[in-house]
C-alpha cells in the first residue's frame, strides 16, 4: 500500500498558486504523471498522444491553480480533478484530429505496453474511463485513490474526509457500479475480479522523465514539444522487440509527415482564396463609412428641426393654457364645480385639523379614498349644517367631541378603522389556511399575508387578543371563539374592534344600546356637579349610582370594557 504523504495535494497546490512554489507542483506532477498518462492513453491508444495530453492537462492545473486549490478541502487530492481533465482532453483531441490520430494509432498499435492482457482487461479497456465518469464524484475519488494510486483505506479516508470504514464501503459501492455499468454493455465479471484486473492493469508507468519535462515546461511558461521528449527516452528504454519495429514506425510516420505537408499545401491555398475574398470588401467598406457620415449628417438636420418645433409646441401650449383658464372663468358659477370644489375644501380642512391635533391622527385614515371621504362628508353635512364652519381652537377635547366638527372628524376615525378591518380579516383567514387553522404567533406573523402591503406603523398598532377572554353582553361567552385581533390602544372618536378570519366586531355598537339608557341618568347627574364636564373615566360615575339597574349595567359595562383589554380615552358616554 501506498505511505501516508507528509502533504495534501491540496496544500501543495494552494503553496504553489499562493507563494509560487514549483517544488510543490513539481512533487503533484511527480505523484499523478502515471494516473494521468494512463487514463489517456486508454483512449487514445497512442503513448505521444497521452505524454502529449499529460501535458496539457498539467498546464490547465497550473493555470487553473488559485481557483482548484480554493474548492479543495485541507486534506483532498487531485486525482478525481485529474482524471476529469484527462478525459476531457482526450475527448477533445480525438475530436479534433480525428483522421491525423487514426495514422498515428495504426503505427504505435505495435507499441502497446499491455499487449499480454487478458481478455477482460480487453473488454473493459475501451470503455473503462466512460465508466469512471458516469460514477459520483464521490465514487470515483475513492475508486482513483485505492486502485490507481495504489493508497490504503486510512489514506483514502483522510483524502476524502471521512472514516477508514467509510473509505472501505464507498470503494465498495463505487466498484459495484462499475460492475453494473461494464454488465449493460454485456461484460460480466465479479467485484473481487474487477478490482484484480483494474489494479493489474489501469495504471501504465509514464516514459522515464515524462514527469520531470512535464514540470519544467509548465514552471517555465513554454510548450514542450513531448513528442520529441518521448522519442529521446524511448530511445535510450528501447528494448529489443522496439528495436526490430522501429523500420516500420518509420515508416508510418513517413507517411504522416507527407499527409501533413499535404494538409499545409491546402492551408496556403485556402489563404490565398481568402486573400482575393477580401478584395472586394474593402469597397464595401468604404460605402458603409460613407453611409454612415451620411447618417450622421441627417441626424444633426433632425435634432435642429426637433429643437424649432418643440419651441413652437412650447408656445401653442401656452396658448391653450390661456384658453383653458378663460373657460374655467366661464365655468365658475357651474354647480357641479361648485360642488367639486367645496369638497376638496371640507377635506383639507379635516386633514389640517388632524395636522393641528396629531394626537386624535391615526394612521389606518391613509387608506380612505375619495369615494370613502365624499360618504364622510355627506354624513357630517347632514348632522350637522354647520360643521364646516366651526373650528377646534381653543377648545378641549370634551367642547370638540361634542361639536358638529368633532363628529366630523369621529366619522373619519370610524371609517378608517373599518377600512383597515376587513384587510386584517383577510390576512388572518389567508394566515390560518395556510398554517392548517392554527393562529399566528404574533401579529408581525400577518404582513406577508396582507395584499396590498401594508407598513408596520399600521400594523404594528394591533395586538392578538389572549385566549379566554368573554363577553359579558352574551352571556360571557369566549370572545376569542371568533376573534383574534384587536387594536392595542383605543382610539377617540371611534367604537374599539375586535377582528377574525371570518368578520370584526364593533364591541360599543349597537349591543350597549340599553347599558346606555340605563346609565344617562349618572352621565347627567354627574355633569350637574361637576359644572357640565363629562366623566373622564367610568369610575368617576360610580358615586352617582342609585339604582340596582344602574349599578348592574354599569358593572355589566366596566366588565365589558376590562375584557376587550383596550385602554382608551373615555369618549362613550352613555
Amino acid at each position: 500500500m501506498g505511505e501516508m504523504q507528509a502533504e495534501s495535494d491540496a496544500q501543495r497546490l494552494r503553496d504553489y498558486a499562493e507563494r509560487g512554489n514549483e517544488a510543490a507542483f513539481r512533487e503533484i506532477v511527480t505523484r499523478h504523471t502515471d494516473l494521468v498518462y494512463s487514463a489517456a492513453l486508454r483512449q487514445v491508444d497512442s503513448s505521444d498522444l497521452a505524454a502529449d495530453i499529460t501535458q496539457k492537462v498539467f498546464v490547465d492545473l497550473a493555470r487553473k491553480a488559485k481557483p482548484v486549490a480554493d474548492r479543495l478541502a485541507a486534506e483532498a487530492s487531485l486525482a478525481g480533478w485529474l482524471h476529469r481533465a484527462s478525459r476531457y482532453a482526450a475527448l477533445n483531441h480525438l475530436r479534433d484530429h480525428r483522421r491525423r490520430l487514426a495514422n498515428e494509432r495504426q503505427a504505435m498499435n505495435q507499441l502497446l505496453t499491455n499487449a499480454e492482457s487478458s481478455a477482460d482487461w480487453e473488454q473493459i479497456r475501451p470503455v473503462l474511463d466512460e465508466a469512471l465518469d458516469s460514477l459520483g464524484d464521490e465514487d470515483r475519488e475513492a475508486l482513483l485513490l485505492r486502485y490507481f494510486k495504489n493508497q490504503d483505506f486510512r489514506a483514502v479516508g483522510l483524502a476524502l474526509g471521512v472514516s477508514d470504514d467509510a473509505a472501505q464501503k464507498r470503494v465498495s459501492r463505487a466498484v459495484d457500479r462499475l460492475r453494473e455499468f461494464f454488465s449493460k454493455r454485456n461484460v460480466t465479471i465479479g467485484a473481487s475480479g474487477l478490482a484484480v484486473l483494474i489494479s493489474a492493469n489501469a495504471v501504465q508507468s509514464a516514459p522515464i522523465g515524462l514527469a520531470a519535462a512535464i514540470s519544467t515546461a509548465v514552471l517555465a511558461g513554454a510548450a514542450v514539444q513531448t513528442s520529441t521528449v518521448i522519442a529521446a527516452t524511448k530511445t535510450i528504454a528501447m528494448t529489443a522487440l522496439q528495436k526490430t519495429l522501429i523500420t516500420a514506425t518509420v515508416a508510418v510516420l513517413a507517411g504522416g509527415g507527407i499527409y501533413e505537408a499535404k494538409q499545409t499545401a491546402d492551408a496556403r491555398a485556402e489563404v490565398q482564396t481568402l486573400q482575393q475574398q477580401q478584395a472586394p470588401l474593402a469597397g464595401q467598406i468604404r460605402q458603409l463609412r460613407q453611409e454612415r457620415d451620411d447618417a450622421t449628417n441627417r441626424l444633426a438636420a433632425l435634432e435642429a428641426e426637433n429643437a424649432q418645433l418643440q419651441a413652437d409646441q412650447n408656445e401653442a401650449e401656452l396658448l391653450k393654457l390661456r384658453g383653458n383658464v378663460a373657460r374655467l372663468q366661464d365655468t365658475e358659477n357651474d354647480p357641479f364645480v361648485k360642488l367639486a370644489l367645496a369638497f376638496k375644501a371640507k377635506k383639507e380642512k379635516l386633514l389640517q385639523l388632524f395636522a393641528e391635533r396629531p394626537e386624535f391622527y391615526v394612521p389606518e385614515i391613509q387608506l380612505l379614498n375619495d369615494k370613502d371621504w365624499l360618504d364622510i362628508i355627506r354624513k357630517a353635512d347632514r348632522e350637522s349644517t354647520n360643521w364646516f364652519d366651526q373650528t377646534i381652537a381653543g377648545k378641549s377635547d370634551e367642547e370638540i367631541k361634542q361639536s358638529g366638527i368633532g363628529s366630523a372628524l369621529g366619522d373619519v376615525i370610524q371609517a378608517a378603522l373599518k377600512k383597515f378591518a376587513p384587510m386584517v380579516q383577510e390576512a388572518l383567514k389567508s394566515f390560518m389556511d395556510s398554517h392548517a387553522g392554527q393562529r399566528p404567533g404574533a401579529i408581525s406573523d400577518l404582513k406577508p399575508y396582507f395584499e396590498p402591503p401594508v407598513d408596520n406603523a399600521m400594523l404594528n398598532q394591533y395586538k392578538l387578543l389572549s385566549p379566554g377572554i368573554k363577553n359579558p353582553l352574551f352571556g360571557d361567552k369566549d370572545l376569542t371563539d371568533s376573534y383574534v385581533v384587536t387594536r392595542k390602544e383605543g382610539v377617540d372618536f371611534a367604537n374599539p374592534l375586535c377582528i377574525g378570519p371570518n368578520g370584526y366586531y364593533d364591541v360599543l355598537a349597537a349591543e350597549v344600546a340599553e347599558l346606555n339608557g340605563i346609565l344617562k341618568p349618572i352621565t347627567g347627574a354627574f355633569a350637574a356637579a361637576n359644572h357640565n364636564a363629562m366623566p373622564s373615566s367610568l369610575s368617576q360615575m360610580e358615586p352617582y349610582i342609585i339604582t340596582p339597574d344602574q349599578q348592574k349595567a354599569f358593572d355589566d359595562y366596566n366588565k365589558l370594557l376590562k375584557s376587550i383589554q383596550i385602554n382608551f380615552p373615555w369618549f362613550h358616554y352613555p
